[in-house]
């Protein structure tokens, strides 16, 4: 799940506190899944320009597996995933900031004490242009660049990424990257519709293994494609009310190996996927 890296670089690169929460109905099938997910950045200005940024995540994931399984599901029923993070940027012109992040993770079915298996580290180092406040710019823009890793990705090599935003005029802006395109009408600065593409999902470690059909399942995960509408609402320049409606595209949800090789794929149907959640934001 490469997606996990990036939230420094996208989300959490002005986001200090957040609280949401992502329902998945499933229209062909008893099973959904929700989530509850809060976060916290606590930025320290060590001199001019430079931060240490210190912070904590917290997602508690509800697998209602309803369908008939061959298989024992009560193990997968509850996931939490724990973010710790340190982060570090500092300017290095007065176009370009640098930044990095380490990140380590608990994510587990919790049904146990912890072990070495829900253990995990993801970070990564990027390279920042945002001039969105350059009054000078007739099209103001932010440019980030960088390098990702994530331990649960299965890829032992860091990953690039690269996200560009554009203010084409005061009602019309739009955002290139991953994990999240969008293109946004404002009708004024407090109210503003977009269309989007996004990735979401997570991965966890099974603390309670499954032997299927002669293999065994050691972790459960989803990845997940959505496109829809969204609506945000800033009730002040720092404090954001948003809502996402939309439609997945491409949804895989398995349970993997311990070489994260497919055991046992559950239901796939593309489905229903709503969020909304309410942030400050410097």
């Amino acid at each position: 799940m490469a997606f996990f890296a990036l939230q420094f670089a996208h989300a959490q690169l002005t986001d200090l506190a957040r609280l949401e929460y992502t329902y998945l109905p499933k229209s062909k099938s008893e099973d959904s899944f929700n989530r509850f997910r809060g976060l916290i950045n606590y930025p320290i200005k060590l001199k001019e320009d430079t931060y240490l940024v210190i912070g904590g995540e917290y997602s508690r994931i509800a697998l209602d597996l309803e369908d008939k399984y061959p298989f024992d599901t009560s193990n997968f029923k509850r996931l939490h995933i724990i973010d710790f993070s340190l982060a570090y940027t500092f300017k290095v012109s007065e176009q370009w900031r640098l930044g990095a992040k380490i990140t380590p993770r608990i994510a587990s079915t919790l049904r146990h004490e912890i072990t070495a298996n829900d253990l995990f580290l993801n970070g990564g180092v990027y390279a920042i242009a945002d001039r969105r406040d350059d009054e000078s710019l007739n099209k103001p823009y932010r440019l980030i660049i960088g390098l990702t890793y994530n331990s649960t990705t299965g890829i032992p090599l860091p990953l690039p990424f690269v996200s560009y935003f554009r203010r084409v005029n005061d009602n019309w802006s739009y955002n290139l990257g991953v994990p999240k395109t969008n293109v946004k009408y404002f009708f004024n600065e407090k109210n503003i519709i977009q269309t989007y593409a996004s990735i979401d999902g997570y991965f966890a470690n099974a603390q309670e293994a499954l032997l299927i059909d002669g293999k065994v399942a050691e972790s459960v995960s989803l990845s997940i494609i959505v496109a829809g509408l969204g609506y945000e609402h800033c009730f002040t320049d720092h404090i954001v009310w948003y809502a996402y409606a939309g439609y997945s595209l491409k949804m895989n949800n398995r349970l993997r190996d311990k070489d994260r090789e497919d055991v046992y794929n559950l239901d796939n149907d593309n489905a229903l996927y709503l969020r909304t959640g309410i942030k400050l934001k410097i």
